[in-house]
């Protein structure tokens, strides 16, 4: 009976032996040397790719539609291809929502601003911090992003009540070697918008970030509980701590709508539920208003005096005075 294409790429996303695999005489797999073995499970793998690449080719005018007009579908796939061995026990359909969700946002799945990742038998979606930062400068709001890591031996200093920018520095000692730079101590994330005024800096100790980790990350708590410890937070902590510090910044910047979803997709994957795109609910668009209003107030304070707004104040009325006279008259 001819499989269908759901059994096609179920039987390549297996732990079954294919086709080819099996039509191999056991004498030849026992008597095999180290280098044989491991060319023919390349072998196995690359077919097993190659059939999920070819179902995933039907899908081929879904994914030109979800991708915009910046991103090219051959990088995005070629992405793609390079995951699938990783991603070789998930279900046929969380791999495809998985990689519509990311072109859907424009990113690419190549670790820096997106991964697509295994959790149990589902493919999830994670966006990276430098993904976070693409879909800033798409705003045409923002001029420059600026996400960093302070380390023991760097020269820096925070004094929040400065006036921007004297606020904060940040001198990493580049010219150390890395054993002399020391424990990364905290994280940091602002942006300098295209109007020219810069919003208030995030910081984020261990403590936070681990706070938020232990908080929010149901990868994280699973990966602790079977003992795999093989979660993003595991993997590279660094670079989720570097993301929650930029997460931070929503309330104080400009946030377009596409950001708002792209957080509300993260966190659904994080917590291991299905990740769809909806609107923004009225509660963020709330956050939206609000982080437009204190982007608003930051611009000002950084305005020159001359040319700030000016608050809108209302003429006190002085009660009227009445003679001694008029008082009596009253009186009677």
């Amino acid at each position: 009976m001819a499989l269908t294409l759901k059994d096609r790429v179920r039987t390549a996303t297996s732990d079954k032996p294919t086709a080819k695999a099996a039509a191999v005489p056991a004498v030849v797999v026992e008597g095999a040397t180290p280098e044989e073995l491991r060319a023919a499970e390349q072998a196995e793998s690359g077919a097993a790719t190659d059939t999920v690449m070819s179902w995933l080719e039907r899908y081929a005018d879904d994914f030109t539609q979800a991708l915009p007009s910046h991103v090219d579908v051959g990088s995005f796939m070629s992405a793609v291809r390079g995951l699938l061995p990783s991603l070789s026990r998930c279900t046929p359909a969380s791999l495809l929502q998985a990689m519509l969700t990311c072109a859907r946002f424009g990113l690419v799945p190549d670790g820096r601003h997106a991964v697509i990742t295994a959790e149990g038998p589902f493919a999830v979606f994670i966006p990276m911090y430098q993904g976070y930062v693409d879909l800033m400068y798409r705003s045409g709001r923002v001029g420059s992003v600026h996400v960093g890591l302070i380390h023991e031996g760097d020269e820096w200093s925070y004094e929040p009540t400065a006036p921007a920018p004297n606020d904060f520095t940040h001198r990493p000692a580049v010219e150390k070697p890395k054993a002399q730079r020391g424990e990364v101590i905290l994280a940091y994330a602002f942006t300098w918008m295209t109007s020219g005024a810069r919003s208030a800096v995030v910081m984020l100790s261990r403590e936070d970030a681990e706070a938020i980790r232990d908080e929010h990350s149901k990868a994280y708590q699973r990966a602790e509980e079977s003992g795999k410890a093989d979660s993003f937070w595991h993997r590279d902590f660094n670079a989720m701590w570097s993301k929650s510090a930029l997460r931070r910044l929503h309330k104080l910047v400009p946030m377009s709508a596409e950001l708002v979803a792209l957080a509300r997709v993260d966190d659904a994957g994080d917590a291991g539920q299905v990740q769809v795109i909806h609107a923004p609910t009225g509660e963020e668009r709330e956050l939206l208003a609000e982080a437009e209003e204190q982007h608003a107030r930051a611009e000002d304070s950084q305005a020159p005096e001359e040319t700030r707004a000016r608050p809108v104040t209302r003429k006190r009325v002085q009660p009227k005075r009445t003679t001694r006279a008029e008082r009596r008259g009253a009186r009677r």
